[in-house]
């Protein structure tokens, strides 16, 4: 039975955080990773990561997923600037990203990430 638990991912670790051992009131986190390591052996959660999901747990944090993050999205480039680039490149194989970010009045890192990272 404790091979079943050896494969269990990190939110299913912290599911049975939440539902198993905190559903009974007063259960101390040195108690549960105790319990845990039990059940789920070498890929048991860290004493401090099981610190630190009981307290946001019992600040009514109920997901164990990734929720939305504050800050700067994903880069989303539009195909007509790639297309655009491309075009400079195909005219003049030894143009800079500079050059490039100047002509098309974007910025260096645009460019940089149209030219290098886009295939």
């Amino acid at each position: 039975m404790a091979a079943l638990f050896a494969t269990c991912t990190k939110e299913e670790q912290l599911s049975s955080v939440s539902y198993e051992f905190l559903s009974s009131e007063g259960v101390k986190p040195i108690k549960i990773h105790q319990q845990m390591k039990v059940q789920y052996g070498a890929t048991c959660l860290s004493l401090q990561q099981v610190f630190e999901w009981t307290r946001k747990f019992m600040n009514s944090i109920s997901s164990v997923t990734d929720s939305h993050r504050p800050g700067r999205e994903h880069r989303v480039v539009a195909p007509e600037a790639i297309a655009a680039v491309e075009a400079i490149m195909k005219e003049n194989r030894c143009v800079t990203v500079n050059e490039i970010a100047a002509h098309l009045d974007m910025s260096h890192g645009s460019a940089h990430h149209i030219v290098h990272d886009k295939k």
